[in-house]
């Protein structure tokens, strides 16, 4: 079967930076539904559209069409005192950029250092042109539910939970902290 809209594909991936330093070695791969649910980078998608399994490239996806420019503006020092506690770099708050009518944006701290915190609303990767290893090993057509919902559900897709809601995963709760 060929990648092509309303399937689910699923593809071996090794990200690196512009340089060929590795940024993730996908030990699980990424499984999408194509045709434009924004499951994955567009640039990706209209590189294996109309591809086999089997079928390997690597590709070059500049800043522009991955994850945007970096903007310093979506830095910001906030007072300690107006997160919670313990706060640890790494964790990530809802807020808002200074000026910007905008919508929300997660921030994520990345310096702590006596009574302030640095938060960065920037993705990990913006700024960088990302190289893609992609190596595809499944196609398959998406059923009924994954095309009303816009993504795929089972094995490395999105699972609805349709059991009970776990909300004890340490750092879960701290990624809807509005900050304004």
């Amino acid at each position: 079967m060929k990648i092509a809209q309303n399937t689910v594909v699923s593809v071996n991936y090794k990200l690196s930076d512009a340089q060929n330093n590795l940024i993730e070695d996908g030990a699980q791969p990424m499984v999408y539904l194509h045709g434009g649910y924004e499951n994955t980078l567009p640039k990706i998608e209209e590189e294996l559209d109309g591809k086999d399994v089997g079928y390997t490239s690597t590709i070059q996806i500049e800043p522009e069409d991955a994850f945007g420019d970096y903007d310093p503006n979506l830095v910001k020092v906030e007072d300690r005192n107006r997160l919670p506690e313990p706060i640890e770099v790494g964790m990530q708050f809802e807020g808002v950029a200074e000026g910007s009518d905008e919508e929300p944006v997660i921030f994520t701290v990345t310096e702590i250092a006596d009574d302030k915190v640095v938060l960065d609303g920037n993705h990990p990767l913006a700024g960088m042109a990302l190289r893609f290893d992609l190596s595809v090993i499944d196609v398959r057509a998406a059923t009924p539910e994954e095309i009303a919902h816009g993504h795929v559900h089972g094995a490395h897709g999105h699972d609805h939970g349709h059991g009970e809601i776990d909300d004890s995963e340490e750092g879960d709760h701290f990624r809807s902290q509005p900050l304004q």
